[in-house]
């Protein structure tokens, strides 16, 4: 069995370490109590700190090779940054982005998550073609299986009863369900060109899955394994964010450069929010509900959305290709729907 967290000091090299701590102490200790929003560079190894009440840039911070993913730990004390290319996990404080612990020999973890019974943590290694399995006791993540997975897995979602998660396998255009419990591949079925975000509707009815090699997505009766329908959305259709109302998932479209308001209960499209920066992928909503926060990958931008008025309001210049994107003042989301 192999345990995912050590301490930095003992697996980290000392330089790397060293400069870490030095850089995240010299940007962030003036910022201790500032609720910032933490936006990954996966283009330039680093994380850019944003004041949410100013909507300014206070501070970067240096990570792995390309930090795509990001998630914070079930009880909110760490915030993990997966470095994919790097092979290792960086935990900060989720409040502030300062350094935490620098974990080696993970391997190349693309996205992350926890079931929602914080009984298993995930991870999915897009180049390496596999699934990583972890059991997570609320301290330590100990390896139960390292499972083959082609081809390029990359985005996931748990059932709410935490018995399966579902991949999508990007060259392949395939969804993968697994079985927790056993660490075993129950079926795979075709969904289209280049399956990416999932997102599970109301009492996991349906899986959305979102086609960026097409312009829409496949609503998936994952029980009888059968696209019923697709929505028509804009090419490059991503991934997902619910808007927290209980109805409504937002989607990005990567290529139309537009986000796509989905009615969870109808499947339908009921808005295009038009008049963005190139490349919109990863969201998170403000704590009032009011804001959308977007990554635009191709502009070294994150944007925010009025969802009052459904107009881009701020655009606030970051590092290159940013992609995940975290808020300390909301609670905690053990699975990755909307990571």
């Amino acid at each position: 069995m192999h345990t995912l967290f050590v301490s930095g000091a003992k697996r980290a090299s000392g330089a790397v370490a060293a400069a870490l701590v030095a850089a995240a102490a010299g940007l962030l200790s003036p910022l201790a109590h500032a609720n910032n929003v933490i936006v990954l560079n996966s283009g330039e190894a680093t994380l850019s700190l944003i004041d949410e009440a100013s909507q300014q840039v206070v501070g970067k911070v240096p990570t792995g090779k390309e930090p795509h993913h990001l998630m914070a730990m079930p009880d909110n004390s760490s915030l993990i940054v997966a470095n994919s290319v790097s092979n290792n996990l960086m935990l900060v404080d989720p409040k502030t982005g300062k350094l935490q612990k620098w974990i080696e020999n993970i391997e190349d973890p693309y996205q992350l998550g926890f079931s929602p019974d914080r009984k298993w943590f995930v991870t999915t290694g897009l180049r390496l073609d596999r699934l990583d399995v972890y059991h997570y006791d609320g301290k330590e993540p100990v390896l139960a299986k390292r499972l083959p997975l082609a081809t390029m897995p990359s985005h996931m979602a748990f059932t709410n009863d935490s018995k399966t998660v579902f991949v999508t396998l990007q060259v392949s255009g395939e969804l993968a369900a697994v079985d927790l419990a056993t660490q075993t591949v129950k079926w795979k079925m075709k969904v289209g060109d280049t399956p990416a975000g999932l997102w599970l509707t109301p009492g996991d009815k349906y899986l959305l899955v979102g086609m960026t090699g097409e312009d829409d997505v496949a609503v998936v009766d994952w029980r009888t394994q059968q696209v019923i329908k697709r929505i028509h959305t804009g090419k490059g259709a991503h991934n997902f964010r619910s808007l927290d109302d209980g109805r409504h998932v937002a989607l990005s479209n990567r290529v139309a450069g537009t986000i796509s308001i989905i009615d969870e209960e109808t499947l339908t499209n009921v808005r295009d929010i038009t008049g963005l920066m190139p490349g919109p992928d990863d969201m998170e909503l403000s704590a009032d509900k009011r804001y959308l926060w977007v990554t635009f990958r191709f502009a070294k931008h994150v944007g925010i959305i009025d969802l009052k008025t459904y107009q881009l309001v701020k655009t606030i210049a970051v590092g290159r290709s940013p992609h995940g994107i975290y808020f300390f003042d909301r609670a905690p989301v053990t699975a990755p729907n909307g990571a």
